[in-house]
């Protein structure tokens, strides 16, 4: 049947997940760091995620589609009860148990070497860029990590965002970082959750368009503090 239904283009999604958040029926979902029309016949044409999208990414078009099946969206809502759209355990997911520490840890010491962190808000050009190893990193990891600081932020200049909540894209200016200073290596660190694709997403796109080869590594954590293999 002809019918209205949404149309995502690739080129301006950030991977924010933003328009899955929104999306009630699940009709979107993030796959490699951006967002998809995974199930047309859940997409009721209504156009709740648009407002959602900081990058103009979701229209609207009239093409050929499978009919809105509602049915078949509450039984989807009835099987994911307890799971936000970006992934993340919801309140009704089993809780995560952790076994307490008869005793108290002694606070570690700080490794970050310079200020500011956030990605919105660091120079393109500063000093501490010459021959650094950079860390780019969405901000959930560090809570999510116990031993982050020595294991990721030593040794490392610290770039973090969350593109889940920030708007805009970071690629353009993370290619203008590792294009106009003499970076060693790139770690990108992350969370399990798809979302936090978008992260990693801008940091390839970034590495591309520096013309550059630098070496580089994703690393995964998941919500319960477990780097994944």
């Amino acid at each position: 049947m002809i019918r209205k239904i949404i149309k995502i283009d690739e080129e301006k999604c950030n991977g924010c997940g933003l328009c899955a958040q929104a999306c009630h029926e699940g009709a979107i979902e993030m796959v490699e760091g951006r967002a998809k029309l995974t199930r047309e016949d859940y997409c009721d044409g209504l156009g709740d995620c648009l407002p959602a999208c900081p990058t103009n990414a979701i229209s609207f078009e009239e093409r050929e589609a499978p009919a809105y099946n509602e049915s078949a969206v509450l039984e989807a809502k009835k099987q994911k009860a307890g799971v936000l759209p970006c992934g993340c355990p919801g309140t009704n997911a089993k809780a995560i148990k952790r076994e307490a520490s008869p005793v108290m840890a002694l606070p570690s010491q700080s490794e970050l070497t310079q200020w500011p962190v956030q990605i919105k808000l660091v120079p393109v050009n500063a000093p501490y860029f010459n021959n650094a190893n950079l860390l780019v990193s969405a901000d959930c990891t560090a809570f999510a990590y116990g031993n982050f600081h020595q294991e990721f932020i030593r040794r490392h200049i610290t770039l973090i965002g969350c593109p889940k909540l920030d708007e805009g894209d970071y690629a353009e200016k993370l290619t203008r970082i590792i294009a106009g200073n003499e970076i060693k290596s790139v770690t990108v660190v992350r969370m399990e959750v798809p979302c936090c694709g978008g992260i990693e997403n801008a940091v390839k796109r970034a590495l591309q368009a520096s013309g550059k080869f630098i070496p580089w590594r994703v690393v995964t954590i998941s919500t319960d503090g477990r780097i994944v293999e």
